[in-house]
């Protein structure tokens, strides 16, 4: 390991505090957010990535600089900026899961910091509050740099507004997506085992939702989608996580939940989506929306989150034996 890696390896903690968009952290944030950077040297010339690439990882410049590129449509390149120590780019692919927009190629020899998307989501878990102040504060900074490339402001703008809310947030029903609640049920698990507070895990199918899309078509799954999810939210609490875990497949993690509350609030859900007028009138053997749902609590049903969300998957294959239409604690 060079010197200068070394070094930066003892002290990366100092080095993020001076950098703008980390400076609201405290030192366990700080902390945290070091161990999850991966540090690489690159000598002048080592392209990091191409415009087109797949990508997942964001950049830091600890020393060096970086020139970011485009093509142009007659073959040339137009050089848009130069990054040095204290900047970032590639933070485009973390928030959109988009390909590479530009090709990054050090033009001396540098040294970065590395954050993968899935570190950042860990820590965006972790500690919300202050990754969404991280986030607002990079979409600002890009958004300047892209004022002076006016191809590329309108995308950008519409990009901005909503590229937090996107990376974590089902686009249709805007409850969290499958990515957010797998990167952060861990952390609300160990939280309640470590605190010793309840945690239920409630797992929804709509029932018969193949034959509602192969009845009435598949705009009319979609309305039945749009229906159901601000019924899941007006009878949760808003601490509690929704989401869509697949096209009729829903998981909530209720913090501070036990296995009473959550019955008596998964049944109130139950009842509410019974009462949706959504299919009503359409002509169709099937006429209402209703789910099956099945739940497990910790530490009732289980002492570890593996074994926690199988009987909540359980005891949802049980509310489908049993007639669908109902809630189903496990054991």
């Amino acid at each position: 390991m060079s010197s200068q890696k070394q070094l930066l390896k003892d002290d990366l903690g100092k080095f993020l505090k001076k950098v703008d968009i980390f400076s609201s952290l405290d030192a366990r944030e700080l902390k945290r957010l070091a161990e999850s950077f991966r540090i690489m040297e690159s000598s002048a010339g080592t392209q990091l990535f191409a415009e087109g690439n797949e990508g997942s990882e964001m950049y830091l410049v600890f020393s060096g600089k970086v020139v970011t590129t485009v093509s142009l449509p007659d073959g040339k390149t137009l050089e848009l900026a130069t990054f040095g120590t204290g900047d970032f780019f590639g933070e485009m692919s973390i928030f959109e899961q988009a390909p590479r927009s530009a090709t990054c190629t050090t033009r001396e020899p540098s040294c970065l910091l590395g954050l993968h998307e899935q570190e950042f989501f860990r820590f965006l878990t972790q500690y919300p509050q202050s990754a969404i102040k991280i986030m607002y504060r990079m979409l600002n900074i890009t958004a300047g740099r892209l004022m002076n490339t006016g191809q590329f402001l309108s995308d950008m703008v519409q990009w901005g507004e909503s590229a937090r809310k996107r990376a974590i947030t089902d686009e249709m029903t805007g409850l969290y997506n499958r990515r957010f609640l797998d990167d952060s049920i861990e952390a609300q698990f160990q939280r309640a085992k470590a605190e010793g507070r309840p945690l239920t895990v409630i797992m929804v199918d709509l029932d018969r939702f193949r034959e509602i899309n192969e009845a009435y078509g598949i705009a009319a799954g979609d309305d039945v989608i749009l229906a159901v999810a601000p019924v899941f939210k007006e009878h949760m609490k808003p601490t509690d996580i929704l989401a869509r875990y697949g096209g009729d497949e829903f998981t909530f993690v209720c913090p501070d939940t036990d296995t009473e509350e959550a019955l008596e609030r998964a049944s109130a859900i139950c009842e509410h989506v019974r009462l949706l007028p959504v299919l009503a009138g359409r002509g169709g053997a099937i006429s209402r929306v209703t789910t099956s749902q099945g739940l497990a609590s910790f530490p009732r049903h289980a002492t570890d989150l593996k074994t926690l969300r199988e009987r909540a998957d359980q005891a949802l294959y049980q509310a489908k034996e049993e007639g669908r239409d109902r809630v189903v604690a496990a054991g």
